[in-house]
């Protein structure tokens, strides 16, 4: 089992920074790869971006340029920052784990933190 923990979301006003943090817990040994997704009113959950276990980072071609994911130096914090923010980046931010152990693998999901972009 792996326990997400997101923090960092809040209200940000447009052209602002926000960063996104994501501590995962449990059997952290494992995790392949760690991703945010978000989900936005009355939108489907898309994928923002993710980082392997060995360091890869890929993001949706459509936010490519101001978020930014890393990981932590103990490997189980993920992080998201997030640049020049638009009111269209509101949305629930939610931290996924991708699991594999004994060959079956699982996602797992943290509880979402808000970002709300707005003058």
């Amino acid at each position: 089992q792996v326990q997400l923990v997101e923090s960092g979301g809040g209200l940000a006003q447009p052209g602002g920074s926000l960063r996104l943090s994501c501590a995962a817990s449990g059997s952290i040994f494992t995790i392949d790869a760690m991703a945010w997704y978000r989900q936005a009113p009355g939108k489907e959950r898309e994928l923002v971006a993710r980082v392997t276990s060995g360091g890869r980072t890929d993001y949706a071609d459509s936010l490519k340029g101001r978020f930014t994911i890393s990981r932590g130096g103990a490997k189980s914090t993920v992080y998201l920052q997030i640049d020049s923010l638009k009111p269209e980046d509101t949305a629930v931010y939610y931290c996924n784990a991708h699991s594999t152990d004994w060959g079956s693998s699982r996602d797992y999901w943290g509880q979402g933190t808000q970002v709300t972009v707005s003058s």
